[in-house]
């Protein structure tokens, strides 16, 4: 089987190390790929965009399925255009990704839909939407509609806060063209969890959900990025009463809840607007004490995310068997995506478990000096040697020109580690943290720093019980 990856992030690097490992006689192509990928199969220095080329390396290679990492090329239509040659390729059209790369879409979608989600408004001008925000009162949220590298979002204590984070958008042009028009929506309190779901537009099954850890500092402090660290399990969901519960049960609930009201009335809405969205559809939600709500969509995997689930997802039908479904357009095992008159999902699960009821997993991103403002380049990377259950998966890294391995971006490396414990993974994935070397490289010490508190807090009571 022969594959190609379009990507050079941790994500792609993750993808491309399970791929290999559930299919070890894969041949894999990636473009542009990294120096970790390079470990695992051939890199073709193309860019993500350049369409054309990337066609021509997949007819050339006489690849049986693409596999698109990044948004970006999505935007651009390359899904349109394989599918438009008859060429398998794993992820949504450039009309169904608007539910990722336009945030007023895919608002729009939901409000009209009655998805759960929080109340906004969508604004191109400064004025108004200052006014907005006085609507909604402090703390409130600015987001760009447009592709943000995961940076758009800004949590606004203050309306000044919000003043700044308007006039940075849409007359300091902070973003470019994605933020030309910007969101002024409702904060809204509680945990957010993400929850991908693999979709044919006719079925879907959904993986476990992980927590990302957005804020650059410990215990959520500095500025926001791409994603600094991620972990699973998250055991936390909704009791037999529909309160925000921290159990097993708990969690599983939230599985089915997300599939009924969030995914399959989401995928059905984008097939009525002739939009089915086939791929990786990934949701962020908030779990309120009213429910999860809808904080956004992307339209394919996560990251930090993906690095963290790779290592402990073990599943039947493979992965790649899900991929290569999607991308032949054969129909997937899960619920069905009903029809305008369809009942959702009310009771069973096509949750997809992890390897092991146990198994956690903790990843940590190390970022770059300047990161996320201007990150610095060409600092010499030294890797110290991989132990059993600890992965590393590069993001920004390059070889110069004497081979070093050296940072070339602004989230350079993910360690994840796998334990039967998050906080024995956070312990384990620390350790390695600690001893990789480069100048200036920041991380975050307290990644799953919720869940340890839930278990140490679970851990106390089964004590005091005794």
């Amino acid at each position: 089987m022969r594959v190609l990856l379009i990507g050079g992030g941790g994500r792609e690097h993750a993808l491309a190390w399970k791929l290999t490992r559930e299919e070890p006689d894969l041949e894999l192509i990636a473009a542009p790929g990294n120096p970790g990928i390079a470990e695992l199969g051939e890199c073709v220095p193309i860019n993500v965009l350049d369409i054309d080329a990337l066609e021509r390396l997949a007819r050339e290679r006489a690849v049986d399925l693409t596999v698109v990492g990044p948004e970006a090329p999505l935007e651009a239509g390359i899904v349109d255009r394989f599918r438009a040659r008859g060429m398998p390729i794993f992820g949504p059209t450039r009309a169904a990704a608007e539910i990722e790369t336009s945030k007023a879409f895919a608002k729009q979608l939901l409000l009209e839909e009655g998805i759960p989600t929080g109340r906004a408004e969508i604004h191109t001008r400064v004025a108004d939407a200052k006014a907005a925000a006085r609507r909604f009162g402090a703390p409130v949220v600015v987001k760009a509609s447009g592709l943000a590298a995961g940076k758009g979002v800004i949590v606004c204590k203050t309306l000044g806060d919000a003043d700044s984070a308007i006039d940075d958008m849409l007359e300091g042009n902070r973003f470019g063209p994605a933020g030309a028009s910007v969101l002024v929506e409702e904060f809204m309190q509680g945990e957010e969890v993400s929850i991908f779901a693999i979709t044919d537009g006719k079925h879907f099954v959904v993986l476990p959900g992980l927590q990302d850890h957005k804020r650059l500092l410990a215990n959520d402090m500095g500025p926001n990025t791409g994603g600094m660290g991620a972990y699973l399990p998250v055991a936390l969901g909704y009791d037999a009463d529909q309160k925000v519960s921290a159990d097993t049960d708990s969690a599983d609930r939230l599985t089915l809840r997300a599939a009924r009201d969030i995914f399959a009335p989401t995928l059905r809405a984008l097939g009525a607007r002739g939009r089915p969205f086939t791929g990786l559809l990934y949701a962020g939600l908030m779990l309120t004490e009213s429910g999860p709500r809808v904080v956004e969509f992307n339209s394919r995997f996560g990251d930090p995310e993906t690095q963290a689930l790779m290592p402990v997802l073990d599943i039947s039908p493979r992965l790649i068997d899900l991929m290569l479904a999607v991308g032949r357009g054969e129909p997937l095992p899960g619920y069905p995506v009903p029809d305008a008159s369809g009942a959702l999902p009310t009771s069973g699960s096509s949750r997809i478990s992890t390897a092991e009821a146990e198994a956690a997993c903790v990843t940590t991103v190390l970022a770059a000096a300047n990161y996320p403002e201007t990150p610095r380049t060409g600092d010499v990377i030294t890797l110290p040697p991989l132990e059993d259950g600890v992965f590393v998966f590069h993001a920004g890294t390059a070889r110069d020109n004497e081979g070093r391995l050296v940072t070339a971006g602004g989230r350079v490396l993910a360690v994840s580690a796998v334990a039967p414990t998050v906080e024995l993974a956070q312990a384990r994935s620390m350790e390695y943290v600690e001893r990789v070397r480069f100048e200036g490289k920041q991380y975050r010490p307290d990644i799953g720093w919720r869940e340890i508190a839930r278990q140490n807090q679970r851990s106390s009571a089964r004590a005091a019980g005794d």
